[in-house]
């Protein structure tokens, strides 16, 4: 029987339209903060948890935007846009920057799994988006 683990991850749109995005420790890459959802935990709490962990801001939980699945690893992940309620912009041990993108800007750093995920949650449409890739591209 196949193993799957569920991972979240915040879109966090300010006002002026740009995102909260995290530069990783680990890979160096740029993605919207997100983790995997803990045993016990519900989903929304999962989302608040892991984009307070990874950037210092606390977020209300607005949408659910698309589930994503990795095919080559089996991690399903659900993305929800959300709204900053405060705290301030922080580093954490899983991030080596933290930053407000323009779209254009997410386009241009985030590889194309992660900046379809944010792109996405920017869209008016209010039906979440389906979506597989290999870990680099969409299939």
């Amino acid at each position: 029987m196949p193993l799957h683990s569920v991972s979240v991850a915040g879109v966090v749109v300010r006002e002026d339209g740009r995102v909260l995005a995290i530069r990783r420790a680990d890979n160096g890459a740029w993605e919207p903060p997100g983790g995997v959802l803990e045993l016990g935990e519900g989903i929304e709490d999962g989302v608040r948890r892991e984009v307070y962990e990874e950037t210092g801001i606390h977020v209300g939980v607005e949408r659910l935007t698309g589930v994503y699945k990795n095919l080559r690893r089996g991690v399903v992940a659900l993305v929800f846009r959300c709204r900053p309620e405060g705290g301030q912009v922080r580093l954490s041990d899983e991030s080596v920057e933290v930053d407000w993108l323009t779209p254009a800007e997410v386009s241009v750093r985030m590889a194309e799994v992660y900046a379809v995920r944010v792109l996405d949650a920017l869209r008016g449409d209010t039906s979440p988006s389906i979506r597989s890739h290999d870990g680099r591209r969409l299939l």
